[in-house]
């Protein structure tokens, strides 16, 4: 059952009216109690000045002020897929129930602006997707096993609530008799392109999911937790329609499933701990068992390093696909630094190898416009790196390319013995599209761009590409350790994993109020003060002498001995959470 579009939104003073175009319903929610009701359009006249049109609702939230009305009050257009149209968020507004502030102290105000900016900076990550007729949280093949019954209800209610990323701002909503009123939107990538070749006109899409499990930042989000759910796990399936045929191809990322950690520290790479108290079995079980439930037959793909930081988490990753002895999962580990060193990237064809005989077998879904299915896809590769983008992404694509040339000669459009590089134009769209889903998942992640992405656009390592990296390397560096632990927040805040209580900041303390401690203020102080008194004392002087020398030798050592005090309590000055305590910064880690 499809979603209400372009809906005229009166607010009142006591109510809200939402009025969807061509309906015979609108829906009231009471601003004085929250109280939610569907009744029959009473054509009554609103005053002009209190409507708004918007396209969707996406829920509500509490905040420290009260409940606000979350909104999509624009769109973009993304494409058509199944000849139903898909929309990028591309504007939202917080509506509040409660317009004035007049019932908060004036911390208060101050903490419901930090929160308001939580949501909006979670809503401005690019990107979030929606549609009001197909069901974007669920895969081609999981759609086509669905009966009758789950067509008819709500899309938000028979939504995969792993890929609904409002979920919990319509978690009041979520009745039969709302159900076209619930707009549910996913988070990741979506590309969709028309395609000619050799005078065939087809569709191709590329659709990546994030999960909302274990969802977060590069350094606060990693590993697994007790309930089995990985961090950055997200899906990404490959669909192809052409004429009366939809074939789609699905793999998975997500975090090694271990208890580790890399609490940021201020340096560049914090080292790396696995989590000993923990029993690393038991949730990796649960991930395995969930994963071939909804999967088939998994080929994890591991390319981490197998020395230096990294290879005591391969070890155990190793160890652990040892013990849970399951017979459906196959364990595939490739170094990849070590293999493509010296920018020998053409050796990642030995993977890709290793994994044709599995990928064949376990094939893709096919399926007739008719709902005729030809065949399913069997089993995933779950690939995965240290922070499942970078690496991650290159190998993925070498294995959706090399099923999209299989479903293209299947279907005839390449000719015998054509190869999707002979086709320029199309070869360069295609690495173009999977580099951009690089960058997004990265950005949503990481918070810049990803690594690597001039192979996946060129076939080839560039010195501009490495050069890129070394840029994206020092923003990630910043923003994991100054500016992650707000963003991590705001994601734990948008999805319900904290929730606002009553009376926060008056009765209860407000977890936002957190007292820095005096070296976060005098470190970095005396540290600029330092290099600002080196500077001038190297270049001010028209001649040195002796006073001059001893001057810059005291300011330097004050630089040295400042930035060496930093280094000491480096964990001090990193912006950590403070609305969830992070279980990764907090165990007792162990080196395994």
């Amino acid at each position: 059952m499809s979603v209400y579009d372009d809906i005229k939104l009166y607010s009142l003073h006591d109510k809200f009216i939402i009025q969807p175009k061509d309906s015979v319903e609108e829906l009231i929610i009471n601003r004085i109690n929250g109280t939610v009701t569907v009744q029959g359009i009473t054509n009554q006249y609103y005053d002009s000045r209190t409507l708004r049109k918007v396209c969707g609702i996406l829920g509500t939230i509490k905040l420290i002020s009260g409940q606000y009305l979350v909104v999509a009050t624009h769109r973009e257009f993304v494409g058509v897929i199944n000849n139903q149209v898909i929309w990028r968020l591309a504007g939202h507004e917080l509506i509040p129930f409660i317009p004035s502030l007049i019932h908060l102290s004036d911390t208060q105000k101050v903490q419901n602006e930090t929160y308001l900016s939580m949501i909006n900076q979670t809503l401005n990550t690019p990107f979030f997707y929606f549609s009001y007729t197909y069901d974007l949280t669920h895969t081609l093949q999981r759609l086509s096993a669905m009966g009758p019954n789950f067509h008819e209800s709500g899309m938000a209610q028979r939504a995969d609530r792993r890929f609904m990323w409002n979920g919990h701002l319509l978690k009041d909503f979520l009745t039969p008799s709302l159900r076209r009123f619930c707009l549910p939107i996913i988070h990741g990538f979506i590309s969709i392109n028309q395609v000619n070749v050799n005078n065939s006109t087809f569709t191709w899409a590329l659709i990546s999911r994030r999960s909302i499990h274990r969802a977060g930042t590069r350094f606060f989000r990693r590993g697994i937790d007790k309930d089995g759910d990985c961090a950055n796990f997200v899906e990404t399936e490959q669909i192809v329609e052409y004429l009366n045929d939809k074939i789609s191809f699905v793999q998975i990322r997500g975090s090694i499933p271990l208890y580790w950690s890399q609490s940021p520290d201020i340096r560049y790479k914090p080292s790396l701990n696995i989590d000993l108290t923990k029993e690393h079995l038991s949730a990796a079980l649960k991930h395995a068992e969930t994963m071939l439930k909804t999967y088939g037959r998994h080929v994890y793909v591991n390319l981490i390093d197998h020395r230096g930081k990294e290879e005591l988490l391969a070890k155990g990753f190793s160890n652990l696909i040892n013990q849970l002895g399951l017979p459906n999962i196959r364990y595939e580990s490739f170094d990849f630094h070590a293999e493509c060193r010296k920018m020998q990237w053409h050796r990642l064809n030995i993977l890709i190898d290793r994994l044709a005989h599995e990928q064949d077998e376990m094939g893709v879904f096919h399926v007739k416009t008719d709902g005729t299915v030809i065949s399913t896809q069997s089993g995933v590769f779950r690939t995965n790196c240290i922070d499942c983008l970078d690496r991650t992404n290159v190998v993925q694509s070498m294995l959706a390319r090399r099923s999209l040339q299989q479903v293209l000669e299947k279907l005839n459009i390449l000719s015998l013995g054509q190869s999707i590089q002979s086709v320029i134009t199309f070869d360069s769209l295609f690495k173009n599209v999977w580099a951009d889903n690089a960058d997004l998942i990265s950005v949503q992640y990481s918070g810049t761009g990803a690594l690597k992405t001039d192979f996946t656009r060129t076939g080839k390592r560039t010195i501009q590409g490495a050069l890129q990296d070394g840029v994206n390397s020092m923003t990630r560096y910043i923003k994991n350790n100054f500016s992650d632990g707000f963003r991590q927040d705001a994601i734990n805040l948008f999805l319900g994993n904290y929730v606002i209580q009553d009376s926060e900041g008056k009765l209860i303390p407000c977890p936002l109020e957190v007292q820095k401690g005096w070296k976060q203020a005098t470190f970095p102080s005396v540290l600029v003060f330092a290099i600002a008194m080196f500077c001038a004392s190297v270049i001010l002087p028209q001649e040195y002498n002796t006073e001059n020398m001893l001057f810059m030798l005291f300011w330097g050592s004050m630089v040295g001995i400042t930035f060496k005090g930093i280094l000491r309590f480096g964990s001090e000055f990193v912006d950590f959470p403070k609305l969830l305590p992070c279980v990764d910064q907090n165990n007792a880690n162990k080196i395994l």
